[in-house]
């Protein structure tokens, strides 16, 4: 069995995916084995204090000792290792690169946004689109959003903005990248017709699952939005207790549902696709397209 990996060092967390490849009629794809996720939050110190501390470059680095010995067992035989908006931000951000290269010889990218966005984009979502339609794709993470603008199913335009959950919470999101980002939607979006969004990450994810939505049905505005107010409705408590979402989860999934939903009110856009991939997957995809060529 040919099996491959993918490790996505996120600002909230670090995830990863072992994946099975299977081949059909010459062509590849790839059915999930494992996905570890362990929620370091990166962003906290790379974000306020632009270093990532001792502590937790010590707990990434035993982290990715255990990733690679697990690589092993499964005996993983092609892997891409990326990190993103912590690390970028993260003045030592290369020195760790190193003593992760030292450690455990996993070879990690230190990835730009614009990379970031390629990679979610190797996922190739835009294939079982409405080609009649025009999509705003929305990737939030922990530091930052990944936009673009799919019409007639190909990127027209993709931009990276520093805002994500993590920054958020720790108020390190400015007023002028809002403003940015807002020109920027509304420049890419004004003209076209039958808009609709794709929204990829965790915490759409969740929400999804939350709304109890038909699988393949896009989420409404209206259901996102209730969604919100019934999650802010709780205390942080109460959203681990009651609604038992994850400790990790809880917090984060507030602002990643107000960045969603400003997108959406922005651009006028009413529904929501929500195909539950993300980095982890386009990096297996990516893996694929660079060392199996479709026959």
């Amino acid at each position: 069995m040919l099996r491959y990996a993918a490790i996505d060092i996120g600002s909230n967390a670090v995830r990863l995916l072992i994946a099975d490849i299977n081949k059909q009629d010459g062509n590849y794809s790839f059915k999930k084995n494992t996905l570890i996720r362990v929620p370091l939050r990166l962003g906290d110190d790379a974000f306020l204090d632009k270093q990532i501390s001792e502590k937790k470059a010590g707990d990434l680095i035993k982290t990715m000792m255990a990733f690679k010995n697990l690589m092993d067992v499964y005996h993983v035989s092609e892997y891409l290792a990326c990190a993103t908006s912590a690390m970028r931000e993260a003045q030592n951000g290369q020195d760790i690169v190193k003593m992760i290269k030292d450690k455990t010889d996993i070879n990690l990218e230190i990835i730009e946004g614009q990379r970031e966005a390629n990679i979610i984009y190797a996922n190739h979502i835009e294939a079982n689109l409405d080609d009649s339609k025009t999509y705003l794709y929305i990737d939030v993470g922990g530091g930052s959003t990944e936009l673009s603008i799919f019409v007639k199913g190909a990127p027209e335009a993709s931009r990276s903005f520093d805002i994500g959950t993590i920054r958020m919470l720790d108020n390190q999101d400015k007023e002028e990248t809002w403003e940015e980002m807002k020109e920027w939607v509304k420049d890419h979006t004004k003209g076209h017709k039958n808009l609709a969004g794709i929204g990829t990450g965790g915490n759409i994810n969740k929400l999804f699952r939350m709304s109890e939505e038909k699988e393949n049905a896009p989420l409404s505005l209206q259901k996102l939005n209730a969604l919100y107010n019934k999650l802010t409705s709780y205390s942080l408590k109460e959203r681990i207790n009651t609604l038992k979402l994850n400790p990790d989860r809880a917090d984060v999934i507030i602002p990643a549902s107000e960045i969603y939903l400003t997108l959406m009110k922005w651009t006028g856009i009413k529904q929501i696709y929500v195909p539950k991939v993300g980095m982890a997957d386009g990096i297996i995809k990516l893996l694929i397209e660079e060392n199996l060529k479709e026959v």
